[in-house]
């Protein structure tokens, strides 16, 4: 009896965060060492179908870069990294189109279907949803070329949310067309980051292979669960955020500064972390707000 009334303690601290959020919609990016850990990618699926069934919009943005880098191994194709992004050159998209929004895609959405819930694929067999362009990186005065990589300039904010209001959760690969029907390959957390943006998401969630921004990176015990815009900035400014979690921040900042109300950044390796962060009062990431 003690057990099942504690049950019950934890379904009704989740009752305020279902009625607050039901209707919102969340943003969530997968990608790397959560797609190559099966166990672990089931259970943020089996969260996200929940946060479905109690009224969330839960809208999913994945990556898939361990499958792409495995399938050019196969290909004798050597992967070529410039600042963090790969260089996509005609064969190299043509993986990378196979794999993540061909592979990766469909088995995201046939897991969800195992599951129990309604999932769609939003590629480009089926309904292409982000529209972009050519991206430019500029470094030290000058223009990198990167090939076939993008950055995502438009959504078709109306199919997406047809789906939500449908109780089907849209399944989007991070790759891009442009207006002229070119291809592109796009960083995952990049597009999440504007798909957040441009659907005016309550929340965006990276789920990453730690458990937040911590005071002592080595140190998982010195999480921050909650940070204000301010916060954080003065974080990276004295180095206490830095290296590979820089980026990530400043993504967070830039989805604040275009209305996203929060951003979390949590290990998704932890069974139900989405849950445990957005349906209890102390979480278990960190939270980023305005």
């Amino acid at each position: 009896m003690h057990d099942a009334i504690q049950k019950a303690d934890t379904l009704i601290e989740a009752l305020a965060w279902i009625r607050q959020f039901r209707g919102k919609t969340t943003v969530i990016k997968l990608g790397g060492s959560i797609m190559k850990n099966e166990d672990a990618l089931r259970h943020v699926l089996v969260d996200i179908v929940f946060m479905e069934t109690v009224g969330m919009r839960p809208v999913i943005v994945h990556g898939g870069g361990a499958a792409i880098s495995e399938a050019m191994d196969k290909a004798g194709i050597a992967p070529n990294f410039i600042h963090g992004r790969r260089y996509t050159d005609e064969a190299t998209l043509e993986i990378v189109e196979k794999v993540l929004a061909g592979d990766v895609n469909r088995r995201l959405a046939e897991m969800i279907e195992e599951i129990g819930g309604r999932a769609m694929t939003l590629n480009f067999e089926s309904t292409p949803v982000l529209v972009g362009e050519k991206l430019e990186l500029h470094l030290e005065g000058d223009v990198v070329d990167l090939g076939y990589v993008g950055r995502v300039t438009e959504v078709e904010r109306a199919v997406i949310e047809n789906l939500c209001y449908a109780g089907t959760i849209p399944v989007i690969p991070s790759m891009c067309l442009d207006r002229q029907g070119q291809k592109y390959n796009v960083n995952a957390d990049t597009a999440a980051t504007t798909v957040a943006q441009l659907l005016g998401a309550e929340k965006l969630v990276f789920l990453s292979d730690v458990n937040g921004v911590r005071r002592d990176k080595d140190d998982a015990e010195t999480l921050i669960h909650s940070l204000s815009a301010s916060e954080a900035r003065e974080l990276i400014t004295s180095g206490v955020i830095d290296s590979g979690m820089i980026p990530k921040v400043e993504a967070c900042l830039e989805t604040l500064d275009r209305g996203v109300q929060k951003v979390h950044i949590i290990d998704g390796r932890i069974r139900h972390s989405l849950l445990l962060e957005i349906y209890t009062s102390s979480g278990i990431g960190t939270q980023i707000t305005k």
